[in-house]
């Protein structure tokens, strides 16, 4: 349940078209609801406008495919990552106008898009890490962002990058995914003054350890104003980028210390 369906229950109750007690039996089931084998926490869409999120990894067609259906139903729209064809083939059963980019695994559906504000970069070093940049950005767009892709053909040079700095320093944030040019969030933060997602991805070459050489590059960059995210996690980049955003573009998020600081 979003904030929009939130406040659709609760006019529904004040004008006498739903009894408090079936709206008390609706909110008692959240924040979360069981699955079997797949559980699926909810309420994060009422909480931060977010979609609701499911991971295929390690589940049945089946069990996604249930835990879709629960989901849409309950919020509205959902993401699913890590989808194989075979969990493609079940959701599209339950859900048949589900988007999906066989590149990054990723499956979404939002029959009623948010308006978008603000902007977000993301940037790719690769064609390798362009799926998990398309996960970061089709993420934050269902949260609410424009989003800017910067995807390179080559490595995030910065002769490459210099060509598209204006894009970069007009985002609120920017993703960078990378596997074996793991150098490029630190060279991105270099350029922009907002904060960068870091996301080094599994696809470097040579001794990259399935993306664990890229992750501790970006980890023990010296670059100020770099979060770094797990291994091809697009989704968590996209989802923090689009938060940072959202409460940029809201003027929100100011708060009054109880003692100034010294």
């Amino acid at each position: 349940m979003d904030a929009e369906t939130l406040r659709e229950l609760l006019a529904d109750v004040a004008e006498g078209r739903l009894r408090v007690d079936d709206a008390a039996g609706r909110l008692s089931a959240e924040p979360f609801m069981g699955l079997g084998l797949a559980a699926h926490a909810q309420g994060q869409a009422l909480r931060d406008s977010a979609p609701e999120l499911i991971s295929a990894h390690g589940k049945t067609p089946r069990q996604v495919a249930a835990a879709a259906r629960r989901a849409f139903d309950d919020a509205g729209r959902l993401v699913v990552t890590r989808v194989e064809p075979a969990h493609m083939e079940a959701l599209r059963f339950e859900l048949p106008e589900m988007a999906h980019d066989i590149d990054a695994r990723l499956a979404w559906y939002d029959p009623s898009p948010r308006p978008r504000r603000g902007s977000i970069a993301v940037v790719a070093a690769g064609l390798e890490d362009v799926p998990v940049a398309e996960e970061a950005a089709v993420t934050a767009e269902m949260i609410g962002a424009c989003v800017a892709r910067v995807y390179e053909p080559a490595n995030g040079s910065l002769a490459r990058l210099a060509e598209r700095v204006g894009e970069l320093r007009e985002a609120t944030a920017v993703v960078a995914v990378a596997g074996t040019e793991s150098g490029l969030p630190a060279l991105v933060a270099s350029l922009v003054a907002n904060p960068v997602v870091a996301v080094p991805t599994s696809t470097g070459v040579g001794a990259s350890f399935g993306g664990l050489a890229a992750l501790l590059a970006m980890l023990t960059a010296s670059a100020p104003g770099v979060a770094v995210v797990n291994i091809d996690n697009g989704y968590g980049a996209g989802y923090y980028a689009a938060i940072v955003n959202r409460v940029a573009a809201s003027g929100g998020g100011r708060r009054k210390s109880a003692r100034p600081w010294g």
